[in-house]
């Protein structure tokens, strides 16, 4: 428990029709008497019920706001510690003066993510959960939303100590049988390798899933190329639905790459548009150019531009080569004007290469093209909830996935249990800092509450 009560607003900066304040610790509820006074002029606070009343200026005993408040006794709160929220109007100079009342009579101001800190240091949640819940609060997507909102509930947590419980028992059962050979207590390396074996398969699903996680956390990148003045730009601006980049009929305006999200049905897409490739003496051009290729080599996919009222160019044949191999979508624009472009040699250059004619200037089949986009890169075969979404918790697996891997090499070498232990057990610290739950007594407390050791 913390001696000092914090205070912060928990509502986004701005205005609106409702803002919050919150105080957090065990003077919270006596700092809200001094600014706060009730309607009924009663001085019960009842839990969890809403209060109307007045917020107050007690040194000049002014009344400077009208609001709600509601009383979360402790351990029964977001911090585990009391908690006072004030709702009022959603006035930045109101919601302000609150805080500084507040201040007045003996809160601290908050530190960026103090209240979640505490909740976690409190045991109501663990460092996933956390994790999770900023990961809500920013989510780019309703399906990024959803699955971090069944994480904040516990489902990768739960994963992770079920992990940890088998890592847990194996561990005590071997040390047991190491310590206490008399005792019957003998475990086979068989059992032991096929626990390992299905550890190291949850782990590595984990791992996998932070590809996906990425995307869905920071969107999908989409590069727009094809030669100078192919549509590139127009394109751009027709599927953000606005006037983003400069169009010109002349070859070039755009010289450097321009970035901006759009979204299609619940994914967040990042669309690039770039400078036009080709030869060109113009250095700031020659510049674009290579940062172009350069996005375009690490972009989630690609949307190939040719000009389908011009004869395809050995240009266009090189870039078809160069990114078939990648998530592409070939789109043969300008379909309003005649065709001069053999599209069926373009598309037989990769068997089954996504392909569409469109014309970005008069939005042709532009709906369709969202369709494809999200088809092809908006993975809407999303099951579960149990995703990576942060390079940290990555990272962390990767360890515990090598740690496991080692174990099983040493139990497929022959090597004595000393040394199987030694490898079992640089895990436990691992997935410790996983979810913030390091516990170095555990294995004790596994052996003592299964096993007659004392006798």
């Amino acid at each position: 428990m913390f001696e000092d009560t914090i205070i912060a607003v928990s509502t986004p900066f701005g205005f609106g029709g409702l803002g919050v304040v919150r105080l957090s610790g065990k003077h919270a509820l006596s700092i809200a008497k001094i600014i706060f006074k009730p309607k009924n002029n009663k001085k019960i606070f009842p839990p969890r019920k809403t209060i109307l009343g007045n917020l107050c200026d007690p040194k000049k005993k002014e009344i400077f706001e009208e609001a709600y408040l509601t009383f979360f006794p402790a351990p029964k709160s977001y911090t585990t510690e009391d908690v006072i929220e004030l709702s009022c109007h959603g006035s930045p100079v109101i919601l302000e003066e609150i805080v500084r009342q507040g201040i007045k009579a003996g809160a601290r101001h908050a530190n960026p993510g103090e209240f979640t800190l505490r909740a976690f240091l409190g045991g109501r949640i663990d460092i996933l959960q956390a994790e999770a819940i900023n990961d809500l609060i920013h989510a780019s997507s309703l399906r990024q939303a959803k699955i971090s909102y069944n994480q904040m509930e516990g489902a990768l947590s739960r994963k992770i100590t079920k992990l940890r419980s088998q890592i847990v028992q194996i561990l005590s059962q071997t040390e047991a049988s190491i310590e206490f050979p008399d005792e019957g207590l003998k475990i086979s390396k068989y059992k032991i390798a096929n626990t390992i074996e299905k550890a190291e398969q949850t782990i590595d699903k984990l791992v996998k899933s932070y590809d996906l996680g990425k995307t869905l956390a920071e969107g999908v990148t989409l590069a727009i190329m094809g030669r100078s003045n192919v549509g590139k730009s127009t394109l751009f601006n027709t599927l953000l639905e606005q006037e983003r980049a400069i169009v010109t009929p002349h070859p070039g305006t755009t010289r450097d790459y321009l970035r901006e999200n759009f979204k299609i049905k619940d994914s967040i897409f990042n669309l690039v548009d770039m400078a036009g490739l080709g030869n060109t003496s113009n250095p700031a051009e020659k510049e674009g150019i290579n940062r172009g290729k350069k996005i375009a080599a690490s972009a989630d996919g690609i949307l190939l531009v040719l000009d389908s009222s011009q004869k395809a160019s050995p240009e266009d044949y090189k870039l078809i080569w160069k990114y078939c191999n990648q998530k592409i979508i070939l789109l043969h624009n300008k379909c309003d004007l005649p065709s001069k472009m053999d599209v069926e040699k373009t598309t037989k250059l990769r068997s089954g290469l996504p392909h569409l004619a469109i014309s970005a200037l008069h939005r042709t089949n532009i709906e369709e093209l969202k369709e494809q986009i999200y088809s092809l890169f908006g993975h809407d075969d999303i099951k579960g909830n149990e995703i990576i979404l942060h390079l940290r918790q990555k990272l962390l697996l990767e360890d515990i996935q090598a740690d496991l891997v080692e174990a099983l090499r040493a139990i497929e070498k022959g090597f004595p249990e000393e040394i199987i232990v030694e490898e079992i057990r640089k895990i436990q610290p691992l997935i410790g800092q996983l979810t913030g739950e390091i516990g170095a007594d555990e294995i004790l407390d596994n052996i003592f509450s299964h096993f007659c050791i004392g006798k």
